[in-house]
């Protein structure tokens, strides 16, 4: 009797340490998409920062989810306060630029294609795909690592995650190869279980709000703005000046092994609002969001509107070029 006693004492002791006790990465992984995929809605705010050689770009991000696959996320560039919003609602993907009262409509399964570190569940997609993340139990938090998936820069390749005690991703840190950091996402603010307005998720009522904040100018163009970084063998061969209407346009044509060619216009916002179907998939880097298609890139920045094209780069080489265009000051 006493031995059973003994035996049913030492498989409580047992359950005790390995059960109720129980910190295994793969239970904390499911606590931490069950507070993000099964809340009604959440909102987070955080600061991106992307890293380009000793340049830092920093944006304020609001993230905003209704369950469903409804998102709105609105990037701020902290340096020229220019916005960009993508929205996803049951009519598509659209990416806002308010600058220009136009949007871009895509038939895309963004954010589900690529890595997003500014958004929660990819994020948590990627710790979730990687069969051999690793999670170390701090006292204060739980850091993992994962391999990531941005197909459209293979630089970036792994990451770290902070998740606090309380299950709030508190920083993503995007590396390359060498364990250079490339991007980084802080995380200031997590709120779940958030109702939204009726409205908050319709396009023209995002436009018409984002709209308010936008002047509507004559942009200058004064001198072209060229690319820090060429492929090898590449060279500047022509340079052409536009006058239009409103404003101005500047192709740059480059040749040698790897030619291509950037196009820089300035841009006036119209009295109407526009919304334009786009291929393509969206990008996240430098300059803001970008439309990335299989031998193009196009964004804007400020003012200024531009479009990269190259039959002989990959779209990884083009957002090299395009991320070496800088139009603004930048943090060092």
């Amino acid at each position: 009797m006493k031995k059973t006693i003994m035996f049913l004492l030492v498989l409580l002791g047992l359950f005790l340490i390995t059960g109720c006790g129980k910190t295994d990465k793969n239970s904390v992984l499911r606590k931490i998409n069950d507070k993000y995929c099964d809340t009604k809605g959440y909102q987070t705010k955080s600061e991106l920062e992307i890293l380009s050689g000793d340049d830092i770009y920093k944006y304020d991000v609001i993230v905003s989810y209704k369950k469903k696959d409804y998102y709105r996320v609105s990037l701020l560039n902290k340096e020229n306060n220019h916005e960009q919003i993508i929205l996803r609602n049951k009519d598509g993907v659209y990416v806002l630029s308010p600058s220009l009262n136009k949007s871009f409509k895509f038939q895309s399964n963004w954010p589900f294609n690529n890595s997003q570190g500014y958004l929660p569940q990819s994020v948590i997609n990627d710790l979730r795909s990687d069969k051999n993340v690793k999670m170390i139990n701090n006292k204060n938090a739980y850091v993992f690592t994962s391999k990531v998936n941005y197909k459209n820069n293979i630089n970036l390749t792994h990451q770290e995650v902070i998740v606090d005690k309380d299950l709030n991703i508190k920083r993503v840190t995007i590396f390359d190869d060498d364990e250079n950091v490339q991007m980084k996402i802080t995380y200031k603010s997590t709120e779940t279980n958030v109702k939204f307005k009726k409205n908050y998720f319709v396009l023209e009522s995002n436009m018409k709000a984002a709209s308010k904040n936008t002047i509507s100018e004559t942009a200058k163009l004064d001198e072209a703005i060229y690319p820090m970084y060429l492929p090898e063998g590449t060279y500047l061969d022509n340079e052409k000046v536009m006058e239009l209407s409103n404003g101005s346009r500047i192709i740059l044509t480059f040749a040698g092994n790897n030619p291509f060619m950037l196009v820089e216009q300035t841009i006036k916002k119209t009295d109407d609002f526009e919304v334009v179907p786009t291929s393509g998939d969206i990008d996240m880097s430098t300059f803001g969001v970008a439309i990335v298609d299989d031998s193009s890139i196009s964004w804007v920045s400020g003012d200024v509107e531009y479009y990269l094209v190259s039959s002989n780069l990959s779209n990884n080489e083009l957002l090299q070029v395009a991320n070496s265009i800088s139009s603004i000051p930048v943090s060092k």
